[in-house]
């Protein structure tokens, strides 16, 4: 099978398109035929080594996210049959197994049935971005702890860069749970896209007064603030957010630390509550791939121009250039064609492994 390794931390070059060997399926694994690999910040931030070059034990394949079909599965595996179409899920994360590769050797707990009508794309685009933007919904104090239609009705949530990949999952779920969504951009084309995505209100940041524009639209403040960027925001997100409010946040800049109005913030009962998709507990990580995969089925998390975030699509031999893109912040989801959507045949095959 082809596949993507790299044996050391570096830039993008350090990606290499090599043949192997599918990985051998044990009693309660369950072996994927990737169609779609996706690709998240966090992907080419693990390969760059965080700006430290050092070589790896073993080979490493990139990328968390992925869709494709059921090749092959252990004999204690009950959830799943050869042939289902899935979603996959935390599959580089401290395993040497990516999703750039033909075929992924998975636990079965980080396999999930990707739903009737669901396009790879979608399967591809759910990990990482919608299971963060699913904790952050769910961080209030007064829940809930699983969003659903109508979860969050009556309340008002301000997602911080609605453009970006997390920020357009969070506008979707949030919508899907009957919240008024609030979001900001940085220009009229991230703003169209917004819109598209499902944001009832929309702030250019670099034009507009965003604490005013909030106070107009929710005069007691916004109950949830979704932060990409606390070290510009967040003296503003405390002016905005309700009292007993939450700002979650998924990710930091430079410098790392961020200034926190305490007097402000304590007046005001906020809660912070900060957001590693890959270390959220069992629980609310089930809870969040119960949520995102019933917002999938019903049509709330589409991806596409169409729907708020562009495709930009390359073939497996270009993951370099994938990774470059997603490290340049171009706007939208990057995926990856790894392979047909075949159907399996038999695992011990030739045909199988080629």
């Amino acid at each position: 099978m082809k596949a993507i390794i790299y044996t050391r931390t570096g830039s993008p070059e350090v990606l290499e398109l090599v043949d192997r060997e599918p990985g051998v399926v044990g009693p309660a694994d369950v072996r994927v035929r990737i169609c779609v690999s996706g690709v998240n910040p966090t992907d080419w931030k693990s390969r760059s080594g965080n700006g430290v070059t050092r070589e790896l034990e073993h080979e490493q394949v990139p990328n968390q996210d992925g869709a494709g079909v059921v090749d092959a599965v252990g004999s204690a595996v009950t959830r799943f049959s050869v042939g289902d179409k899935v979603w996959v899920r935390d599959t580089a994360y401290q395993r040497a197994t990516g999703t750039a590769q033909q075929f992924t050797v998975l636990p079965e707990h980080l396999v999930n049935a990707l739903p009737a009508g669901v396009s790879y794309d979608v399967g591809a685009s759910l990990g990482i971005p919608a299971l963060t933007a699913h904790r952050a919904l769910t961080s209030r104090e007064t829940g809930p702890d699983r969003l659903a239609p109508g979860s969050l009705a009556g309340i008002v949530v301000l997602v911080a860069g609605g453009a970006g990949a997390v920020g357009h999952a969070a506008i979707q779920l949030a919508v899907w749970a009957g919240a008024t969504v609030i979001t900001t951009v940085s220009g009229p084309a991230k703003a169209e896209l917004a819109h598209a995505a499902g944001a009832h209100h929309v702030i250019d940041y670099r034009s507009e007064n965003v604490v005013e524009r909030v106070a107009a639209i929710a005069p007691h403040g916004v109950a949830i603030i979704v932060e990409v960027n606390p070290n510009a925001n967040l003296a503003d997100d405390v002016q905005m957010i309700s009292t007993g409010g939450t700002i979650a946040l998924y990710a930091s800049g430079e410098p790392d630390e961020v200034l926190v109005p305490v007097r402000a913030s304590m007046t005001k009962n906020v809660r912070y509550q900060f957001v590693l998709t890959y270390t959220t507990s069992e629980v609310e990580k089930g809870n969040a791939v119960r949520a995102v995969g019933a917002a999938a089925a019903d049509g709330a998390l589409e991806v596409g121009a169409e729907n708020g975030l562009p495709v930009i699509r390359y073939p497996l031999a270009e993951t370099a250039a994938a990774h470059r893109a997603v490290e340049d912040a171009v706007v939208g989801k990057v995926l990856i064609d790894v392979g047909s959507p075949v159907t399996p045949v038999a695992p011990d095959s030739d045909e199988a492994l080629s």
